[in-house]
């Protein structure tokens, strides 16, 4: 019965030494939660602001709370007397052991955030990049989707895309199309480039600023080739370069222009063998 009363008493002390502290932590806890809270939204109001990707302000979000609440629970723990390096040193080490394991995908998550925040490209440009041309379907925290013009899909790993080379093929408004055709030596350049210009000057995509261009840009083996530059909306580049291979076979068969194909001379000679 005195053990009782002794551990009763003992009980009691304790809780009246330890409750000032216990209700501090508490309310310091209540009170931290609250500011965190408060933070995040200022957070998030700023990411709206600034037109941060969804994606990436989701997550950002969510590691910036996950952060703000260890600190916030350390720091409760510490007031209470618990002894915290031990703890800190373990979450460093999980950290560390984390980190190694997942080199590669730390590397991409990190260029994930850095296209995300820079935009080299957007959802539904065209971009060429890791030997892949196609549409940008999808931007995730690891990896980048694409769409080819036969439907395929590639998953480009965002590591491997923001630290090489990219080409967007939407950046800009207009694109110029660039195409080489080959005419006869024998044939008249003046009437095959008369012949192309006017195709380009009838056709409703080609711009008019800047004026389409037919130039010889090589006197090739077989033949005199023709550099044709012609300027269009982005949306209407593929339409018009298989248009103007269609087009310029059948106006020059209608004009007796030939083009040529790679082809060889053979001479041979007969030498008279003296017995």
């Amino acid at each position: 019965m005195e053990n009782i009363q002794l551990y009763y008493v003992k009980g009691v002390d304790l809780i009246i030494k330890i409750l000032p502290e216990l209700l501090w932590s508490i309310a310091a806890l209540i009170i931290g939660l609250w500011v965190i809270k408060l933070i995040i939204r200022g957070i998030e109001k700023a990411m709206n602001r600034s037109k941060i990707e969804v994606s990436l302000r989701k997550f950002l979000l969510s590691l910036i709370d996950i952060t703000l609440k260890i600190l916030l629970f350390i720091s409760v723990a510490s007031m209470l007397g618990i002894a915290t390096t031990s703890f800190v040193a373990v979450i460093g080490a999980a950290g560390l052991a984390v980190g190694l394991a997942l080199q590669g995908s730390l590397a991409n998550f990190a260029g994930g955030v850095l296209i995300l925040l820079f935009k080299p490209f957007k959802v539904g440009d065209v971009i060429e990049s890791q030997g892949h041309v196609g549409k940008v379907s999808e931007i995730q925290i690891f990896n980048t989707i694409l769409k080819t013009p036969d439907n395929k899909t590639i998953i480009i790993p965002n590591g491997a895309l923001s630290n090489g080379s990219i080409i967007n093929y939407s950046t800009e408004e207009t694109r110029r199309v660039d195409m080489t055709f080959g005419i006869g030596y024998e044939d008249d350049i003046a009437k095959a480039k008369e012949l192309i210009l006017e195709i380009l000057e009838s056709n409703r995509r080609v711009l008019k600023d800047p004026a389409p261009q037919v130039l010889v840009s090589e006197l090739a083996d077989s033949s005199v080739n023709l550099a044709v530059r012609a300027w269009v909306k982005g949306v209407d580049y593929w339409d018009l370069y298989f248009e103007m291979h269609e087009k310029i076979k059948t106006v020059f068969d209608k004009n007796n222009i030939s083009i040529p194909y790679p082809q060889h001379d053979v001479h041979l000679y007969h030498k008279d063998e003296k017995s």
